[in-house]
């Protein structure tokens, strides 16, 4: 249920809080990439989510673009 939260909290927004929140989602998604590769990521799994995260904003944005 919390992904389906997320992903109706995200139909409710702006395309430019959209944009806003997939630019957060990528320099978050970069940090964790950085810390990674520097032994520094306690949580790895992270990194999954958040590529998903991004998934679902794109998705979110071409659905409000087609209609």
């Amino acid at each position: 249920m919390k992904i389906n939260a997320f992903v109706e909290d995200l139909r409710t927004k702006s395309a430019a809080e959209l944009n806003e929140e997939l630019v957060a989602a990528k320099k978050e998604l970069f940090n964790l990439r950085f810390q990674n590769a520097t032994n520094q990521l306690e949580n790895t799994s992270r990194i999954k989510e958040v590529r998903k995260n991004i998934a679902r904003i794109q998705t979110v944005i071409t659905e409000k673009s087609n209609a």
